[in-house]
């Protein structure tokens, strides 16, 4: 199974539209997952109608019709592993621990909110993941997504994708 993970779109404002790159990606993604701040009900709709799959959750900045048609969590088995998404995980410091304790029945936890990509395993065992942004690179060098694959209970290859600059 190929997963897609985005968040922190932010479009219109910080972007007019979807890289290029990005949208390609997605007729080869089993599953998208996007981890909140979409801003614009547009781009929901894109990529319903594109995915086979959409996992996504709202953010901060996702106003009232984008909390109606998304939870603040979302929850969802993939190729047996237990995944959760949610935009905002708290401050860097003590991040894997108090999602550890959050979140104790998960293996993968895609976030969101900061921009900043983010890797890591819990003590617990979870793996926490922020694709970053493809749209607003705030300090970060690049616009970043990611990709995954699961097979046989596994989390594969996680890849960082960086974006051309624009």
């Amino acid at each position: 199974m190929r997963l897609l993970l985005m968040s922190d779109t932010h479009l219109p404002k910080r972007a007019k539209e979807l890289p290029a790159p990005l949208l390609a990606e997605i007729p080869h993604a089993d599953v998208v997952l996007h981890a909140g701040d979409w801003v614009d009900t547009a781009t929901l709709d894109l990529l319903e109608s594109r995915s086979r799959r959409l996992i996504g959750v709202y953010g901060n900045n996702d106003g009232p019709g984008l909390r109606a048609r998304l939870p603040e969590v979302a929850h969802a088995d993939l190729g047996g592993l237990r995944f959760g998404v949610v935009h905002e995980t708290g401050a860097t410091r003590g991040r894997e621990t108090r999602c550890a304790a959050r979140f104790p029945d998960l293996d993968v936890l895609v976030f969101g909110h900061s921009h900043i990509p983010w890797d890591t395993t819990a003590e617990t065992g979870l793996r926490l993941l922020n694709p970053g942004s493809p749209t607003d690179r705030r300090r970060q060098p690049y616009c970043t997504y990611m990709t995954a694959t699961v097979a046989d209970g596994r989390l594969g290859e996680v890849k960082l994708h960086r974006l051309p600059r624009r």
